[in-house]
């Protein structure tokens, strides 16, 4: 040995023997960089300017600071989120008006009441519901008379007490009086009276002086704007009621312009409101808007939800995470397995053959679901990473921990 290369070797053990612990410490932590030629397990992309993984080897009391797992596949829905409202249903709702226009004489049933199909909302005093009752009862004494004179036409006709013509023209009449009668039913029964209501006034015939408004379909007073002694008319608007079946409602989300044309009536969507932090109702999209809105440049996405405990409440906040796809199926791996590095890129640590050698390894991360990332690239299901340490590993790595 030359005497250059016997003082090097001496000066090195002299270094050695003299370095403080903690140094020795951090030395322990082995690090291969770029002449680790060591190749990745089958499988693994690594592109084809990918540098060699760097590793690291913990101590026994180092691994206790890390948690690992094998990666297992797990399902990725591609979904989108939107903010949105709650609304009642309006297919199911029904605006209720007066037949006739008239005054209120009483209201039976306040803003937010249950009611059932057929019970009474309110009564009106009406000059034309009056006149249409006194239609009916005319046209009934009409009938009834032409009738009666043509069961005496036809006798008188039989043993030839009248000619032809005035028999007919009794016929005539009959049918006549007989058409009146008819069309006076069908005007009451078009402005609310049932069949009951119309036999009751043609048994009795006698006028009421009020109408009593029924609502068409059972479910919830969601408006009220009635008082006794208003004037209203049919068709005005505001609604004098208006009735909606709570056992659905609607939700109304609005998506940005880009994530559009994703959207197709029928996908699932699931909703959750702060009024109920902990429960997610679930749907699907019944419609969606015919154009974007020119002032949000968004679109409307329509949703119907079972809600027949009547929870949700209409103007309600709601957020939405609509599935626009087929899931994912790919190997996972928890969110706190993955390190995000300063370049941008994403890694995490791969248990090495040795289970206190740990080598990083880099990765591509796709969708995020319920804790974990999906890894598109880099890693293979069965391999066993860091679920919990990682960023401890990567601060070992580069000097920031022993």
């Amino acid at each position: 040995m030359s005497p250059v290369a016997c003082d090097r070797r001496v000066l090195a053990l002299t270094l050695t023997l003299l370095a403080p612990p903690a140094l020795l410490a951090t030395a322990s932590c082995a690090r291969t960089h770029a002449d680790d030629t060591s190749s990745p397990p089958a499988g693994v992309a690594t592109g084809p300017s990918r540098a060699p993984a760097d590793s690291v080897t913990l101590s026994d009391s180092q691994l206790h600071s890390i948690s690992t797992a094998r990666v297992a596949e797990r399902d990725f829905p591609i979904e989108r989120q939107a903010l949105g409202n709650v609304d009642f249903n309006q297919n199911l709702t029904a605006a209720v008006s007066p037949p006739y226009a008239g005054r209120i004489v009483a209201t039976f049933a306040d803003l937010g009441a249950q009611v059932s199909k057929g019970q009474a909302l309110f009564s009106l005093e009406s000059p034309d519901f009056i006149a249409a009752q006194s239609s009916l009862i005319a046209a009934l004494a009409t009938y009834e008379q032409t009738t009666s004179a043509l069961e005496r036409a036809r006798s008188l006709y039989a043993s030839q007490g009248i000619d032809q013509n005035d028999y007919e023209t009794a016929v005539a009449n009959q049918h006549s009086a007989e058409g009146a009668v008819r069309a006076a039913r069908r005007a009451l029964a078009v402005f609310g009276q049932s069949e009951a209501d119309i036999a009751r006034i043609e048994s009795h015939r006698t006028v009421e002086r009020a109408l009593v408004v029924r609502s068409p379909l059972a479910g919830r007073v969601t408006t009220r704007n009635a008082a006794p002694g208003l004037y209203v008319q049919p068709g005005n608007q505001p609604a004098v009621f208006a009735v909606t079946d709570t056992s659905s409602v609607w939700l109304i989300a609005q998506v940005t312009e880009a994530d559009a044309p994703g959207f197709k009536v029928g996908q699932p969507l699931r909703v959750s409101v702060s009024a109920y932090p902990h429960r997610e109702f679930s749907g699907r999209i019944v419609a969606l808007g015919s154009a974007l809105d020119p002032n949000t440049r968004r679109l409307m996405v329509r949703s119907e939800i079972k809600d027949p405990k009547h929870e949700l409440i209409a103007d309600m906040f709601a957020s939405f995470v609509i599935a626009i796809g087929e899931p994912r199926h790919g190997p996972a791996v928890p969110v706190s397995g993955v390190v995000r590095e300063g370049d941008g890129t994403f890694s995490v640590w791969v248990v090495d053959g040795d289970p206190h050698r740990f080598t990083r390894r880099t990765v591509k991360v796709g969708l995020t679901h319920d804790g974990y990332d999906e890894i598109t690239e880099g890693i293979r299901a069965g391999e066993t990473v860091a679920t919990e340490g990682a960023l401890f590993l990567s601060n070992i790595l580069f000097g920031g921990a022993s």
